[in-house]
């Protein structure tokens, strides 16, 4: 992997999530990946399997969060480190309180853990947010 790659990775993780496909979501991890939405997630927490991280994406199931609603949302995510298959993101995500975008109610910094396999999908992926407080 090279940034390159990983921004166009991060690239394709902001399209599926504002699209909620899943196809798109699907063809971002491995059949075999797991996702942790936080990195001290274990057991059932964490979904593990294509198909499980789909699910965990589109509704809500106990593994995930609940979806959220379409223009709402953004995100902006970059490549910080590359080694190897393994990969840093940093970014940001912004909710509004509406589709209106008039007012933002939450806005977290992120950290993504990411480990690749040779097709360039996501085989390990680790999310490490905090929420930016009101000012």
């Amino acid at each position: 992997m090279d940034r390159p790659t990983v921004q166009a990775w991060l690239d394709r993780y902001v399209r599926a999530w504002k699209t909620y496909d899943p196809a798109e979501i699907g063809e971002l991890f491995a059949q075999d990946a797991t996702y942790r939405y936080h990195p001290w997630d274990e057991d059932s927490k964490v979904a593990h399997g294509r198909d499980t991280i789909v699910k965990s994406w589109v509704a809500s199931d106990g593994v995930g969060s609940d979806r959220d609603a379409e223009g709402t949302y953004q995100g902006r995510y970059e490549p910080f480190a590359v080694d190897g298959n393994r990969a840093v993101a940093v970014g940001v995500s912004t909710y509004w309180t509406d589709a209106s975008r008039s007012a933002i109610r939450d806005v977290y910094h992120n950290v993504f853990l990411l480990e690749f396999d040779a097709d360039g999908r996501c085989r390990s992926f680790s999310e490490v947010f905090a929420k930016q407080p009101k000012r």
